[in-house]
């Protein structure tokens, strides 16, 4: 078969609902001023779709942080990879200053979040070793592993048990080869919301001897006392080996880091080939990163505004009935009853009659039957956000209960 004539007959689990989707389901348009009142097809829409956590993407100081760094450096300084002429003092700087807002002794940036899960994890093991990772990580590790020429194995979402038991594999598969155990979960899992059981995890290291890698893409900027993270809110950051983060989340902006101590960091600098072979992160975004961390750092009011949000959108949920699962972060999930037409009607519905734009996932993310919608709100967000989504949510939930929305068309 023609290459070309195989992808157009299978166009993949996304790509099969395209002719429909494109542009309103998939690849939407949310114009304006990133913030939680946007435009979707010329119309004003209250969106809960933006991982602007902090509300920092259009904080003045970042605003105008960026704009300086743009006008004095363009966005080609510095030119070349790190390694053979794009390294600079302030990309040292924001490295040790990252380091230390998350406890570690020392860190490297990355250009991408997705593209350095996968280098991290490709430069940390060989074919000796035996990767064992939580069976709902996000795609970035899901990737990673698959790279991974040596042993894997998955073990049950948050299920310590049956962690125990891969880790139990994993000694013996390793005591054959002469290998190491790297383990890697998430701080906080982006579509249920739910923390990793990081606690039980580093305490499994006093039974089994494996390196654990913490993938904190939600929990950077949102959880613990300070915003250092998952680890800190749980008080086990001194347990978690290597420490990742995007800027593309509480940061509002582009970029990632990872952070241990230092020789593995230093390892990792020189080992890392999504690095080693890319250009190096482009000073507006460098100079940008560290002014918003040190909002992070000096506005804690930033983070206590997106908790009163998140409290009073996942306690005014629940008080109405929703089921938001097990979230134990900002990430607010609700799930509904419900089949795939019912999920295209209700998200018209949403969008065209109620104004509300937000994230909605369905099978084979979610079970069949499932219908999950997706909240992420922000410090941006205000209460009075809050009651008109929730008001919204109990209209189409009725409609839903009714079955309004397996008949077509009921939308404007």
């Amino acid at each position: 078969m023609d290459l070309f004539e195989k992808l157009l007959t299978n166009r993949g689990p996304l790509g099969s609902h395209s002719h429909y989707a494109h542009g309103y389901f998939t690849f939407p348009k949310l114009e304006g001023e990133i913030a939680p009142r946007m435009k979707f097809r010329g119309k004003d829409v209250l969106t809960w779709s933006l991982n602007n956590y902090l509300g920092l993407a259009n904080h003045p100081e970042v605003r105008k942080a960026d704009a300086e760094a743009a006008a004095e450096w363009g966005m080609a300084t510095p030119m070349g990879a790190r390694i053979m002429s794009g390294n600079t003092n302030l990309h040292e700087q924001l490295e040790s200053e990252l380091a230390d807002f998350v406890k570690k002794e020392d860190s490297m940036l990355l250009n991408f979040g997705y593209q350095g899960v996968l280098s991290i994890i490709d430069a940390l093991v060989d074919r000796h070793d035996v990767i064992v990772y939580d069976a709902e990580s996000h795609a970035c590790i899901i990737d990673g592993v698959r790279l991974h020429q040596g042993k894997r194995f998955v073990y049950g979402h948050n299920d310590i048990e049956s962690l125990e038991k891969q880790l139990e594999r994993a000694t013996r598969w390793t005591q054959n080869t002469g290998g190491a155990i790297l383990v890697i979960t998430e701080g906080v899992f982006g579509m249920s919301g739910n923390l990793g059981k990081l606690r039980e995890v580093v305490e499994l290291k006093e039974k089994f001897n494996f390196r654990l890698f913490v993938d904190d893409a939600h929990g950077f900027g949102t959880m613990g006392a300070t915003g250092a993270g998952t680890g800190e809110h749980l008080g086990v950051q001194d347990g978690i080996d290597v420490y990742f983060s995007t800027f593309a989340k509480s940061m509002a902006s582009i970029g990632a880091f990872v952070a241990s101590n230092e020789q593995v960091v230093e390892y990792l600098r020189y080992n890392m080939r999504s690095q080693i072979f890319a250009k190096s992160l482009p000073m507006p975004l460098v100079v940008g990163a560290l002014t918003r961390l040190e909002l992070l750092r000096s506005k804690p009011e930033l983070k206590d505004k997106l908790w009163e949000v998140v409290h009073a959108l996942q306690s005014g949920l629940r008080e109405k009935g929703f089921n938001i699962g097990t979230t134990e972060s900002p990430v607010t999930p609700v799930f509904l009853n419900g089949q795939i037409p019912d999920a295209t009607q209700l998200t018209l519905d949403l969008r065209e009659n109620f104004s509300i734009f937000c994230s909605i996932v369905v099978y084979p993310v979610v079970p069949k039957d499932v219908i999950m919608l997706r909240l992420i709100p922000t410090a941006a967000h205000t209460l009075a956000d809050v009651e008109e989504t929730i008001n919204a949510f109990e209209k189409i939930a009725q409609k839903l209960d009714k079955g309004l929305y397996s008949s077509p068309a009921v939308t404007a």
